[in-house]
C-alpha cells in the first residue's frame, strides 16, 4: 500500500495526483473516521488557487454523503479554520491548500475538534479506508444526509478574535505588507487597519493562479523592496495559506522566525508569560537563538523539523512559544497551529510595547553562519550515515573542534536519495570547507555527488 498523508496533510498535483475522486473518498473516510456515528460538522476553508473549487465539491460531497454538516467558511487562512473549529464545536476542520507550493500543486490538511492536527493513528486509519479501497458501508438517506452552511463572516469572526489577543493599537505605524496572493489578502489588510495602522499592499488581488508567484514569504524581497520604498516601519510578507510569516525591519533586513522566537520570546519573559523560560524550537534553528536565549535567562528544547512536532513538545511540556526559522510561529495561549497573522500582531505589538524599532529588535539576537550541503547517496542507505563509523567518527571530531560554537546537522531527505550537512558557525569560511568536506566523505561512503546549498 502507498502512503498517502505527508508531513502536512495530502498533497499533490491538482486533478493529477490530487483528484476529485480521491478528494470525494478523502472526504467520506475523515467523516466517517472521525464521526463514529455521531452527528456533527466539519469546518472546510480554502486558500486562493482556482484548483479549490473542484477539490472543496467532491470534499465536501463526500463528506455529506456520511451523513455530516459542512460549514464552508470560503476563502480563509490555514490557522483560521483551526480557531473556527473550536468555536463552532465542530468535529474537524479541513483546509485545502497547498500552502506556499506552486499554484498547480493543492492540498488537503485536518484538524480535530480541538484544532490541532491529526495523530498518526488517525491518518493511518483514514489513508488504510482510503488506499485499500474499503467501503463504507454507511449511506444515511432522506432528511440524514448532510448538508453545506456557507458561511460568510468566516474571515471577521476570525480577525476579531485576534483583535482580542493583544491590547494595543498600530496607531502612528506604518506597515507593508505582501500577501502573496493568498488567504491572508482579505484578513491582513482589514485587521491591521482596524488596529488604525497606515497599511500598504501588494499581491492582494488572487485571481486563482498567481497565488505565491514571486511573491510572499517564499520571496521577502519584494516585501523588503516595500518597506525601503514607503519607509515603512516594519513589512509582513505571507504564504499561501498565512500558517508562516516572514518580516521585515524597517532598514530592510528579514526578521527570519528564530529572530521572531528571540523578540517575542524575551517580552514574554518580561512579562512572566514565557512558562519555564522555555522556548521550543528544531534541529534546524539557528545557534544565534541558542545563545541568545541562555544569555538572557531562557532555555531552548528543539525538536524535529515540522510544526507539528514543535506543537507535540509544547504541549507535552506547557510551553506557550515555538517555532520555526521558515516563519511558523506557535503562540499556544491564543492558537493551535502556526498563525502568521497573530505572529504579525504578537511581532508589532512587541515594537508598541517597548518604543524600539523593528530593526533594534532584529539586533537582539546574532544570527550564526550556515552552509547547508546536499550529498547525493544511495536512496536505501540514506538513513545509513550512523551506522558507518568512519562518519560517525568524523563527525564527532568535527563537534570536538568547534568547542560549542558551531555544530552539525545530518538529515537525511525525505523524499529524495540526500543526506543534508548542515554546520554553523561564527566563521562562515571555515564552516564551508568542512561541511564540504564532510559531504564528500558521506558521498564517497555512501554515493559520489554532492550538491551545495547558498
Amino acid at each position: 500500500m502507498g502512503k498517502l498523508f505527508g508531513t502536512d496533510g495530502v498533497r499533490g498535483i491538482a486533478n493529477k495526483d490530487l483528484t476529485p475522486e480521491l478528494a470525494f473518498k478523502i472526504g467520506r473516510a475523515e467523516a466517517f473516521v472521525l464521526s463514529k456515528g455521531r452527528n456533527g460538522s466539519i469546518v472546510v476553508g480554502r486558500d486562493t488557487r482556482k484548483s479549490g473549487d473542484m477539490l472543496e465539491a467532491a470534499l465536501v460531497a463526500g463528506i455529506c454523503s456520511v451523513g455530516l454538516d459542512v460549514i464552508s467558511v470560503g476563502v480563509i487562512p490555514t490557522p483560521a479554520v483551526a480557531y473556527l473549529t473550536r468555536k463552532h464545536s465542530a468535529l474537524s476542520g479541513v483546509v485545502i491548500s497547498a500552502s506556499h507550493n506552486p499554484v498547480e500543486y493543492n492540498g488537503i490538511k485536518f484538524f480535530n475538534e480541538k484544532g490541532y492536527k491529526l495523530n498518526d493513528d488517525i491518518e493511518e486509519e483514514i489513508e488504510n479506508i482510503v488506499l485499500g479501497n474499503k467501503e463504507i458501508d454507511y449511506r444515511p438517506i432522506g432528511g440524514k444526509v448532510g448538508t453545506k452552511i456557507v458561511v460568510e463572516n468566516g474571515v471577521d469572526e476570525y480577525i476579531d478574535y485576534l483583535r482580542q489577543t493583544i491590547n494595543v493599537d498600530f496607531n502612528g505605524l506604518k506597515i507593508a505588507v505582501d500577501c502573496g496572493n493568498g488567504a491572508v489578502s482579505e484578513a491582513a489588510p482589514k485587521l491591521l487597519r482596524r488596529l488604525n495602522a497606515e497599511v500598504v499592499v501588494i499581491n492582494d488581488e488572487p485571481n486563482g493562479v498567481n497565488i505565491n508567484v514571486d511573491c510572499g514569504s517564499t520571496n521577502p524581497k519584494m516585501a523588503q523592496n516595500l518597506v525601503l520604498e514607503t519607509k515603512a516601519d516594519i513589512g509582513l510578507s505571507f504564504d499561501g495559506d498565512a500558517d508562516r510569516l516572514i518580516a521585515v525591519d524597517n532598514e530592510g533586513n528579514i526578521v527570519d522566525g528564530d529572530h521572531i522566537l528571540a523578540i517575542c520570546g524575551n517580552q514574554l519573559k518580561k512579562k512572566n508569560k514565557l512558562k519555564n523560560n522555555v522556548v521550543v524550537g528544531t534541529v534546524m534553528t539557528n545557534m544565534g537563538l541558542d545563545v541568545y536565549l541562555n544569555e538572557n535567562g531562557m532555555n531552548i528544547v528543539k525538536t524535529k523539523v515540522g510544526d507539528r512536532y514543535v506543537i507535540e513538545e509544547m504541549l507535552k511540556g506547557e510551553y506557550v512559544l515555538g517555532g520555526e526559522q521558515s516563519g511558523h510561529i506557535i503562540f499556544l495561549e491564543h492558537n493551535t497551529t502556526g498563525d502568521g497573522l497573530l505572529t504579525a500582531l504578537q511581532l508589532t505589538s512587541v515594537m508598541v510595547e517597548t518604543g524600539k524599532t523593528m530593526s533594534e529588535l532584529n539586533s537582539l539576537m546574532t544570527t550564526f553562519p550556515q552552509v547547508l550541503i546536499n550529498a547525493k547517496v544511495k536512496n536505501e542507505l540514506k538513513n545509513s550515515y550512523l551506522e558507518d563509523q568512519i562518519i560517525k567518527t568524523e563527525i564527532e571530531k568535527i563537534e570536538e573542534m568547534f568547542h560549542g560554537e558551531g555544530r552539525v546537522v545530518i538529515r537525511p531527505s525525505g523524499t529524495e536519495p540526500l543526506v543534508r550537512v548542515m554546520i554553523e558557525g561564527k566563521d562562515e569560511e571555515k564552516i564551508y570547507k568542512v561541511a564540504k568536506e564532510l559531504a564528500e566523505l558521506i558521498e564517497e561512503r555512501l554515493g559520489n555527488e554532492i550538491v551545495v546549498t547558498n
